[in-house]
């Protein structure tokens, strides 16, 4: 009787899990505006099944594990019933940390120059701010532009002697220096421009690890404030607007 009983048992509970209901996974906003927009602040999580409520004139952003959405009222939504593509092929290729020998010029040529850096931790020489970084031993600045040869003036914050960065011409990517500049979470430095065109001040925040699902490597560039990287994110893996 005893084995029979196991055996009920074990269907009983397999039968069980069947039929529970699916773990609701959560989105997180990125962004909003009109007039709910203080009810969805920026790092808000949203159950996948939850109803999304909008009123004319709102835009709201949520970047869930399948990518971001742009939903626009009026209208009832809920992210489980947004249709599209996923982008997780796209987020894994944005976040992935490469070793020196794959980045070794960033070469463009040609007229596929993008628009925006290739990579969630390349440091965007034209939009310093704060910027998180996986670690300090692959830290590579980033430049839109790649006709020419272009030098760069780095200094810390607080003083001391400037160093300069060269990026090759045609390459969009130099390395970071750390036995110039050690980084540390919190180091800040300021960014001169070739010729002396204005750059800005750049603060690190320093990752032990990146989150590897989308949703909470978003929270974890929010906590930070790595603004221009969360947008980057978002842009990134955009599935559709609604």
């Amino acid at each position: 009787m005893r084995p029979h009983r196991t055996r009920l048992a074990a269907l009983a509970f397999a039968t069980a899990c069947a039929l529970a209901p699916a773990i609701a996974l959560a989105g997180v906003v990125v962004s909003a505006s009109g007039p709910s927009a203080a009810s969805f602040p920026v790092g808000k999580s949203i159950g996948n099944s939850e109803r999304i409520v909008l009123r004319a004139g709102d835009t709201l952003t949520v970047l869930d594990g399948n990518g971001t959405r742009v939903l626009r009222g009026a209208g009832t939504f809920s992210l489980d019933q947004q249709a599209g593509p996923s982008k997780r092929g796209t987020f894994a290729d944005l976040t992935q940390r490469r070793t020196a020998s794959q980045v070794r010029t960033g070469a463009i040529r040609g007229d596929n120059q993008p628009t925006h850096p290739t990579n969630l931790w390349y440091v965007d020489v034209s939009h310093p701010g704060t910027v998180c970084v996986v670690g300090t031993d692959r830290v590579r600045l980033w430049r839109q532009a790649t006709e020419g040869d272009a030098t760069y003036s780095l200094r810390a914050a607080s003083g001391g002697a400037s160093h300069s960065v060269t990026f090759a011409d045609g390459a969009t990517l130099a390395p970071w220096d750390t036995s110039a500049f050690p980084i540390a979470d919190g180091a800040r430095f300021t960014i001169a421009g070739p010729e002396g065109t204005a750059g800005g001040t750049l603060t690190f925040a320093v990752l032990d690890a990146a989150a590897e699902e989308p949703e909470a490597l978003a929270q974890q560039l929010i906590a930070k404030g790595c603004t221009q990287q969360l947008e980057l994110l978002s842009t990134a893996t955009l599935i559709e607007e609604s």
